[in-house]
C-alpha cells in the first residue's frame, strides 16, 4: 500500500484576484499562501513522508519546499518534479478573470460536461486527468517498491488536477468532478492498494495529522492491502 497525500499549492495573487493562472511561470505564493503551506508542513511534520513530488510550476515548488522544511524526516527528502502533475493547459483562457470567463459559451460545458471540453489553444480536461492519474499511480507504485510497502508520497499540484485524481479514485465520471472542492493549502489522502484506491480524506485544512497517520501499515502488516482490512486486522 502507498498513501498519497495530495496538497494543493498555497494561495497566489491570481487566486486572490480571481484570475485563471494556468501554467503561467510568473505566479507565486502570496503571504497567505506562504502561511498556508507552512501550516501544512506543521500538520504533516510527524507523518512519515518518504517521497515528495511536485508540478514544476513555481507556486507548487514553493509550497513543497515550505512543507519539506517542517517535516521530521529521518532522511533528506529530494523534491522530484513531474510534468504529469502540471496544471491543465487552459490555452487562450489562461490569464483571464473567472468573471469574464463565466460569460464564455464554453463555461457551461466546463461546469456540466468537462469530459467534452478542449480549451481553445490548450488541452482537453480528459487528457489532463489521464496524465495526472497516470503520474500519481506511477509514483505510488514506485514508492511501494522502494519502501517495501510502507510508502507515503506527498504530491503538490493544482485544484483541477487533484479533483480529477479524486474523481478517478472514487470511480466517478469526470463530468461529476466539479462537485469536489479542493481549497488552496488543503490536503487530500488516498491509499493505493492492489485491490482499489481508498479515499481517506478530501480537502483537509484542520488538525488532520492524526488522521493521516492512521492506517499506515507497519512492517508486520504491510501486506494486508490497506483500507478497512488493515484496520480490522490490527484490532
Amino acid at each position: 500500500m502507498t498513501r498519497v497525500l495530495l496538497v494543493r499549492h498555497g494561495r497566489t495573487s491570481a487566486n486572490a484576484s480571481g484570475v485563471l493562472a494556468g501554467r503561467s511561470p510568473g505566479v507565486h505564493l502570496d503571504d497567505i499562501g506562504i502561511a498556508q503551506a507552512s501550516a501544512v508542513g506543521e500538520l504533516l511534520q510527524d507523518v512519515p513522508v518518504t517521497h515528495i513530488v511536485t508540478s514544476p510550476l513555481p507556486r507548487t515548488v514553493e509550497t513543497a519546499k515550505l512543507i519539506r522544511a517542517r517535516l521530521q524526516s529521518a532522511q533528506p527528502l529530494r523534491i522530484a518534479k513531474d510534468k504529469g502533475l502540471l496544471e491543465c493547459d487552459y490555452g487562450d483562457w489562461s490569464g483571464r478573470t473567472l468573471k469574464k470567463l463565466a460569460r464564455d459559451p464554453l463555461w457551461g460545458a466546463v461546469q456540466a460536461h468537462p469530459s467534452s471540453v478542449t480549451f481553445p489553444g490548450g488541452e482537453s480536461m480528459l487528457a489532463s486527468q489521464t496524465r495526472a492519474v497516470g503520474a500519481v499511480r506511477k509514483w505510488s507504485a514506485l514508492a511501494e517498491v522502494q519502501c517495501a510497502q510502507r510508502a507515503v508520497v506527498l504530491i503538490v499540484s493544482h485544484g483541477d488536477i487533484i479533483k480529477s485524481v479524486v474523481a478517478d479514485a472514487l470511480g466517478m465520471h469526470l463530468d461529476a468532478f466539479q462537485r469536489i472542492v479542493i481549497d488552496p493549502g488543503s490536503v487530500t489522502a488516498i491509499d493505493y492498494t492492489a485491490l482499489r484506491p481508498f479515499v481517506r480524506l478530501v480537502n483537509g485544512t484542520g488538525d488532520i495529522s492524526v488522521d493521516l497517520q492512521a492506517g499506515i501499515p507497519t512492517s508486520s502488516d504491510a501486506a494486508l492491502g490497506g483500507g478497512a482490512g488493515s484496520k480490522k486486522r490490527r484490532k
